[in-house]
């Protein structure tokens, strides 16, 4: 059995740790709050830019604009959002898994595929997997800006443009609650109108009559590259959420799991030192008795 001072050690060790959690769990609380706020105000632009890009687009060639033109898809690049910082329960564990078990999947009919990763986690993941990894982007999450989602961008349409790859998807942790996060993989280039998200009941196909200013290809070589630039904030920003999120998950259970282990040491500290006293007491008396007699 364990002495009572390792078990008061112990004790007061856990109880410490209990403090560091549930300090986190407050901390991921706050920031899941601004990240859903975020979100909130992002996912209507996003969509709607998807909309507006339908509008446009509805109709013209696939080879009207390079950022819409579809090629077979033999290389492929894979945009995987990770954090940079762990303890968030199986967030990044889940996109990292999704990403090598898609590579895994597709490799046999395509002749190349690269992954482009953000965040320190994703690269710890991949540099001990059989898997081609071109660039890092680190110090992106959790506070993603326009500037570090446009810069992704560029890298991603220039080389898509210069015919380095195929074809692009993004692979991110979709937000849904605090408990609740869905790996998603989408598509990112090449553009397709067809697939995005319009509701016809709105927004009415353009007639023979709409005027573009100052002309259809060059409305789309403004909003197809800040049309990619949105998606990849939009992922980035549902990839802050599902990490707070899953870290404000596991630290509530850490603290939980603190709880329960503190009460169960507690409960053995008492019973040793209950068990200490008795001894001492027999001992005493033993001693007594020996005197009398």
């Amino acid at each position: 059995m364990p002495s009572l001072k390792s078990l008061r050690r112990r004790i007061g060790s856990v109880k410490n740790t209990r403090q560091i959690t549930r300090a986190m769990k407050l901390v991921a609380a706050a920031k899941l709050r601004r990240a859903q706020a975020h979100i909130v105000k992002m996912r209507p632009y996003a969509y709607r830019m998807g909309d507006m890009i339908a509008e446009v687009a509805r109709g013209q060639d696939a080879d009207s604009h390079p950022l819409l033109a579809v090629r077979d898809p033999k290389r492929t690049l894979l945009l995987v959002l990770t954090s940079d910082k762990g303890l968030a329960g199986a967030f990044n564990s889940n996109v990292c898994k999704s990403s090598f078990n898609w590579v895994k999947d597709n490799q046999d009919n395509r002749d190349h595929i690269e992954l482009h990763v953000v965040g320190k986690k994703g690269r710890d993941f991949f540099k001990s997997r059989p898997v081609t990894v071109g660039k890092l982007h680190t110090d992106v999450l959790p506070d993603p800006s326009w500037a570090a989602a446009r810069t992704i961008g560029k890298e991603l349409t220039a080389a898509y443009i210069d015919g380095q790859f195929d074809e692009v998807y993004v692979v991110y942790n979709e937000f849904k609650s605090a408990i609740q996060q869905d790996v998603r993989v989408e598509r990112l280039l090449p553009v397709q109108p067809e697939s995005l998200d319009v509701d016809d009941d709105v927004i009415a196909p353009p007639s023979s009559d709409t005027l573009f200013e100052p002309s259809r290809s060059e409305v789309l070589d403004n909003l197809l590259p800040r049309h990619v630039n949105v998606q990849i904030l939009r992922a980035l920003y549902e990839s802050v959420a599902s990490e707070m999120g899953a870290r404000m998950t596991a630290m509530e259970n850490a603290t939980n799991n603190a709880g329960d282990l503190i009460r169960k040491l507690t409960l053995q500290y008492n019973r040793a030192r209950q068990a200490a006293i008795t001894t001492e007491l027999t001992e005493i008396v033993a001693g007594a008795e020996s005197l009398n007699g």
